[in-house]
């Protein structure tokens, strides 16, 4: 249970990291985010379906990811559209675009199909396979957090935290912010769609409504880590996120399967999620006040 609890919530933390990038550099909501993962789920479902292969279902369902939100961002900058709207516009046409990616069903399922996760657990059949997955998806998210990291450290990267904080300081600066945004939320929906086409190999299907509160997980991710580790710097920033992640996924295991001690039932796990978020706002805010979180 612990290694399972560990393993989604790194895969999910990925989604997170996206959700972060968006919400907290860019300060561009965006709910691109609930159609994105399905969509990486749907691509990835469908190349492994289709005998195309892993490498080549994770890298067509990044450049979908990244396309989804440079639609979202182009939405915004030419019409003129609000952050929110644009992503409710976007998620809602990818509900059909996944449908047809799956050959118009909303549901692909990936039995005895070879995916990440059978190779993995293949290389080392004498392991047990669920620490197998859990050292091996440490690695990759702590990889993709490195490189997250170092990319907020170039001139670009720089510019993304300058354009979230003060945009008219950009555009004084001689930077297009309309180009920034296409492709910051193009990044950011690239990291949900990596995750979501993750998130479908573990699961062993592909579902149209597999984003359903995707956006909720991600918000709720970030805010719990700031509460954790209230910082600045840009290491502690993804990797608290991606700890807020693992505790929130902990938190809806133990809804799950302890919740009925307390009459909790499966469909109140949405109004925990959200209560988790309303209670993680308050006490980060409290900490900002005073200073401090909970490992400060």
């Amino acid at each position: 249970m612990i290694e399972g609890i560990f393993v989604e919530g790194l895969i999910y933390g990925i989604m997170a990291l996206g959700v972060f990038f968006t919400f907290r550099i860019l300060n561009f909501p965006d709910l691109t985010v609930d159609g994105s993962f399905p969509l990486g789920a749907a691509v990835m479902a469908a190349c492994l379906a289709g005998g195309a292969g892993i490498v080549w279902g994770l890298s067509l369902a990044v450049i979908a990811g990244w396309l989804a939100g440079a639609v979202t961002a182009v939405i915004h900058n030419r019409l003129k559209v609000p952050h929110l709207l644009a992503g409710i516009l976007t998620m809602t046409m990818l509900y059909s675009i996944n449908i047809r990616i799956m050959g118009n069903r909303a549901n692909l399922p990936l039995v005895r199909t070879d995916t990440l996760f059978s190779m993995v657990t293949g290389v080392f059949p004498g392991l047990d396979p669920s620490w197998v997955l859990l050292i091996f998806f440490l690695l990759l998210v702590l990889l993709i957090k490195l490189l997250l990291d170092l990319f907020f450290l170039t001139d670009m990267g720089l510019i993304f935290g300058a354009l979230g904080n003060n945009e008219q300081m950009v555009v004084s600066a001689g930077v297009n912010p309309a180009t920034y945004k296409v492709i910051g939320v193009g990044i950011s929906n690239a990291l949900v769609a990596l995750s979501g086409a993750l998130v479908a190999q573990y699961q062993g299907f592909a579902d149209v409504n597999l984003g359903l509160g995707m956006v909720v997980f991600g918000l709720a991710a970030v805010m719990i880590g700031e509460f954790l580790i209230p910082s600045n710097r840009i290491w502690v920033l993804t990797l608290r996120v991606l700890l807020g992640a693992i505790l929130y996924k902990a938190i809806l295991y133990l809804g799950r399967y302890y919740g009925y001690a307390i009459h909790m039932t499966p469909n109140d796990l949405k109004l925990i999620s959200g209560l988790l978020i309303i209670a993680a706002l308050m006490l980060t805010r409290r900490g900002q006040k005073g200073g401090k979180g909970l490992f400060s």
